[in-house]
């Protein structure tokens, strides 16, 4: 990559079905997801033109897909197969995403942060 940015989304809410907990499996809850990721941005920096860019409201719609269609137990599932879905669909060389889902009835929110890829100038993650 010669014009390596990083291109995030943050705050990106989705709400679905989330939890080990009887009651979670019958509700929707809202999970908050930010991503960070490394992209090649010459070609789009050059031609000015979204074809040639990661397209950040694609990513935000691969996320929320994966979290909706995924009905998952735990938060850390949610964020390796989103994290998965991101690197085989995206032009993305390397990632961290970040998933916080609040804790009700404990009055904390619970975060998992992953890394996956390769950042340029060190090895694999």
């Amino acid at each position: 990559m010669d014009h390596v940015a990083r291109v995030s989304v943050r705050d990106l809410r989705v709400t679905a079905v989330i939890g080990v907990r009887d009651w979670e499996r019958e509700v929707t809850q809202t999970l908050t997801f930010n991503v960070e990721m490394a992209a090649d941005v010459a070609k789009a920096a050059a031609t000015d033109d979204l074809a040639d860019a990661l397209d950040y409201s694609a990513v935000a719609r691969t996320i929320s897909s994966v979290v909706r269609e995924g009905r998952f137990r735990l938060i850390e599932t949610a964020a390796e197969r989103v994290a998965e879905r991101l690197l085989a669909d995206h032009p993305v060389a390397w990632l961290r995403l970040e998933v916080l889902k609040p804790i009700a009835d404990g009055g904390y929110t619970a975060a998992v942060t992953i890394e996956r890829g390769v950042q340029a100038g060190s090895g694999p993650a």
